[in-house]
């Protein structure tokens, strides 16, 4: 099978985990890239936030124009703004981290994060629960 077909799978495979979960493309393409395909640690994070950006910018609209969630894009620019701001700082940060380490900070990120989701997912919150209004936007 040509390559490129791997990759359309790869990305397809990371626009389902990302709209499904909410979560970045990185956490699939970064290790997909980089163990499956070949890619440095820097390159396969770098594809990985360029195929971002339209990959998530479909799943936000989707969203969006589904009538039982409430998108408050208002809070979103907001989160946005200071996103660029903090990847344009982490970016120039990593281009001084060796590869390796680099891999490894990813993969302790990756385990805490699903430690985390893990144990909030097991204290039982009732379906449909709504954040607490000091998390909510005024």
């Amino acid at each position: 099978m040509d390559m490129w077909v791997w990759y359309v799978l790869g990305g397809i495979a990371a626009g389902l985990l990302s709209s499904m979960f909410g979560v970045g493309a990185g956490i699939l393409l970064v290790p997909l890239l980089s163990i499956a395909f070949g890619f440095g640690q820097k390159d396969s994070q770098g594809m990985a936030l360029a195929v971002m950006v339209p990959m998530a910018f479909a799943g936000a609209m989707r969203y969006h124009f589904n009538p039982d969630i409430h998108l408050d894009l208002s809070v979103a620019a907001i989160v946005a703004v200071g996103g660029v701001l903090g990847a344009i700082v982490g970016s120039q940060i990593v281009f001084g981290i060796p590869d390796i380490v680099l891999k490894r900070m990813f993969a302790c990120f990756i385990i805490v994060v699903g430690i985390n989701i893990l144990v909030n997912s097991c204290r039982n919150r009732p379906e449909g629960e709504t954040p607490s209004a000091e998390h909510q936007a005024e």
